[in-house]
C-alpha cells in the first residue's frame, strides 16, 4: 500500500512539474509578445531614419504650360512657351508639389523669364535650364517640408519665339 501511495505521489509530482513548466512557458511567450516591438513601427522608423522611401513605379507631376518674356534685346519681344512634367520619387513629393503649386509656378516663371533666347536654342542651354529647375525646387517652400525627391524634368512643350 505504501508503494501505491508513493507511486501516486510521484505521478502527482511529475504532473505538478509539467504544469509549472507549461505555465512558465505561457508566461514567457506572453511577455515576449507584449514586449517585442511592432514590426510595422520598426519599418516606418527605419524609413524615417534613412530618408524617404522611393516608389516602385515612376510618378509624374504635370506643370501646366506657361509663357514668359525672355531677357535679351529690349526692342525684340522674345517669348518662351514651355510645359513639362517632373518625375518624382514618391507620393509624398507629388502631394507636396501639388499642394504648393502656386509657389512652384511662381518660382519657375521667375527662373524661365531670366533665360536668354540664344541659350535656350542650344541643347546645353536646355540642360542648364533643367539643372536650374531642379535647384530652384530644391529650395525649401514651407515649414515641415518633406525631403523632395525630384528625379527629372521632362519637357512636353518648348517653343522660343
Amino acid at each position: 500500500m505504501a508503494e501505491e501511495t508513493s507511486g501516486k505521489s510521484r505521478g502527482l509530482l511529475w504532473l505538478a512539474i509539467i504544469a509549472v513548466l507549461l505555465i512558465a512557458a505561457l508566461v514567457a511567450m506572453n511577455m515576449y509578445l507584449l514586449l517585442r516591438e511592432n514590426p510595422r513601427a520598426t519599418v516606418e522608423a527605419d524609413a524615417q531614419s534613412t530618408g524617404p522611401v522611393r516608389a516602385d513605379n515612376p510618378i509624374f507631376v504635370k506643370i501646366d504650360p506657361f509663357t514668359v518674356n525672355l531677357q535679351g534685346d529690349q526692342f525684340a519681344n522674345r517669348l518662351l512657351y514651355v510645359g513639362f512634367s517632373l518625375q518624382v520619387g514618391n507620393n509624398e513629393t507629388r502631394d507636396f508639389l501639388l499642394e504648393h503649386m502656386p509657389q512652384v509656378r511662381s518660382r519657375l516663371l521667375i527662373l524661365h523669364s531670366s533665360q536668354s533666347p540664344e541659350a535656350l536654342a542650344t541643347l546645353e542651354g536646355k540642360q542648364a535650364l533643367v539643372k536650374g529647375i531642379l535647384a530652384t525646387l530644391a529650395e525649401p517652400m514651407g515649414n515641415n517640408q518633406p525631403e523632395l525627391l525630384i528625379d527629372d524634368v521632362l519637357f512636353t512643350e518648348f517653343i522660343v519665339q
